[in-house]
């Protein structure tokens, strides 16, 4: 189970609607909405990896917190949701280090995982694995093997592997359909088509593939109420809006249909002495 910790108004959908510059007028409504997911994670008794932004972190720090001391597994999703394909190496440096020493210096614990905004690796940026490596970085699960008109590498690996940098890589998963990768990790297609297809997909990934299976989602996603943004296109408002008052209700359902785990317990990912102890930080 996966959360991809970012607010309404971060997202690569609206990017050209909402600057960077202007984060700082809006009401953060990630904080609160990340301490339902957790609530719901910890009465289902599930553990749970969040992919965090350092803006995050910088602005709900009791969420990043909460996270560790609840035995979640916590991540690094970047520092201001930034393509990884948008920066240079010396940006993508910089804003990598920054999530992650924020993340580790609030948590107390090492962060070993990291996943793309918006998918954000392909073949014009395999550098990135480099960086990550350099950083101290174990996994990275951010490459989607599908078409998409704003991400994915279909012809890319679709189950974990070790890339020839040395990183793992962990893809979302995707259903093998007559010649075509379809994507069944989460969010815009669970919430666009009706549950029991999303739990058939998913039992036949599990039953046909035996790998295991990771679902992602986002906090603003179970938050119907969130504001309207205007000006976005219309494609991108149909992809954030589609069905945000069936989510937490459909999210309940999947947890009790299947057994869940953090992603570093799934794969026996471990850190390799690089923990951070709290008197360390103190």
């Amino acid at each position: 189970m996966t959360v991809d910790v970012e607010d309404y108004f971060h997202v690569s959908a609206f990017e050209k609607s909402i600057s960077p510059a202007d984060w700082h007028t809006i009401s953060p409504r990630v904080g609160d909405n990340t301490h339902r997911l957790i609530d719901l994670f910890n009465e289902k008794n599930i553990k749970a990896t969040f992919f965090t932004l350092g803006w995050v972190a910088e602005h709900c720090p009791d969420v990043i917190k909460r996270i560790v001391d609840e035995g979640h597994e916590l991540a690094s999703h970047g520092t201001n949701h930034r393509r990884a394909t948008t920066m240079t190496r010396d940006e993508f440096y910089r804003d990598v280090a920054e999530s992650k020493d924020r993340l580790e210096q609030l948590s107390g614990s090492a962060i070993l995982g990291y996943r793309a905004p918006s998918f954000s690796i392909n073949e014009s940026n395999e550098w990135v694995y480099d960086t990550l490596r350099e950083l101290g970085f174990v996994y990275s699960s951010s490459t989607y093997p599908i078409e998409h008109d704003l991400y994915g590498v279909p012809h890319w690996p679709r189950f974990a592997h070790l890339h020839k940098s040395g990183m793992l890589e962990i893809p979302i998963p995707t259903l093998r359909v007559n010649e075509k990768n379809k994507g069944i990790g989460g969010g815009g297609y669970f919430r666009l088509f009706p549950y029991w297809l999303s739990k058939r997909r998913i039992s036949k990934f599990i039953t046909q593939e035996k790998q295991p299976y990771s679902f992602y989602f986002h906090p603003w996603e179970i938050d119907p109420d969130q504001p309207r943004v205007k000006g976005a296109p219309l494609k991108s408002q149909f992809r954030h809006y589609i069905n945000l008052s069936r989510m937490q209700p459909k999210l309940e359902q999947l947890i009790d249909d299947f057994a869940w785990t953090s992603m570093a317990q799934a794969y026996g990912i471990k850190g390799n002495n690089q923990i951070v102890t709290r008197e360390a930080v103190a």
